[in-house]
């Protein structure tokens, strides 16, 4: 049986033009992958630690807050204390780690009582986020001037994890949003975030200024 003649030609034209359904595969970028490269340091900061960044003297320090971050002693006005530091505050380039390294000059180790990194802006009281003395001794670990410490996401959650108290209000982490104290950063890429924010600091407790703290550097960019 024979097609109409239309019929026929209507049928050859679909066979001819129908699209061919082949998926589009996006343009590469010419970067050459490699997992492997994630342990390496990525992005670095650096801090020049003075008593000049610190918030306040310890005679400003309220009457309300815990005995534990109330100075023993007496305590130098900041203008007067020649204690300084520089420290870097390197990452992965996979965010699984975060290498902080100090270097002190005129402090004395022997009254160093805490070492932390903060997140807070320039003049700002922040919480903690990283507690260095859940890592380290700190007088044996600055024996030589010196300090340097690894930072993985157990070490962030250390300090959330104990945040109870009175004494939890002034070690609770650090806000994922800010505002909101519930959810807090976790994680290393989120210290790399704040980072980047430049909201980042330093900050070395010492006996007779344990509020405020000694010295302080907020973190900054290195430029490559």
């Amino acid at each position: 049986m024979r097609l109409p003649i239309a019929l026929a030609s209507l049928c050859a034209l679909f066979l001819t033009s129908s699209p061919t359904f082949a998926q589009e595969v996006p343009p590469r970028d010419g970067m050459q992958l490699d997992p492997t490269l994630g342990l390496e340091i990525g992005k670095i900061y650096q801090a020049w630690m003075t008593p000049d960044q610190e918030g306040g003297e310890e005679e400003d320090t309220p009457a309300m807050i815990p005995k534990m971050f109330k100075s023993v002693g007496t305590p130098v006005p900041r203008a007067d204390r020649p204690d300084r530091g520089h420290g870097t505050l390197a990452f992965t380039k996979d965010l699984s780690h975060a290498y902080a390294h100090i270097k002190l000059t005129d402090v004395k180790v022997e009254d160093v009582t805490m070492f932390h990194i903060h997140c807070g802006r320039p003049g700002e009281l922040g919480p903690i986020i990283v507690d260095f003395a859940n890592n380290v001794n700190l007088q044996q670990g600055l024996a030589d001037g010196e300090l340097s410490v690894e930072i993985t996401n157990k070490d962030i959650t250390a300090v959330t994890d104990h945040a109870h108290g009175l004494v939890g209000t002034y070690t609770l982490g650090c806000g994922i949003n800010r505002g909101d104290l519930q959810a807090k950063m976790v994680t290393v890429a989120g210290l790399a975030t704040i980072a980047a924010e430049g909201e980042l600091y330093f900050n070395l407790h010492t006996k007779t200024q344990q509020y405020f703290g000694d010295i302080r550097g907020q973190l900054w960019a290195v430029e490559k």
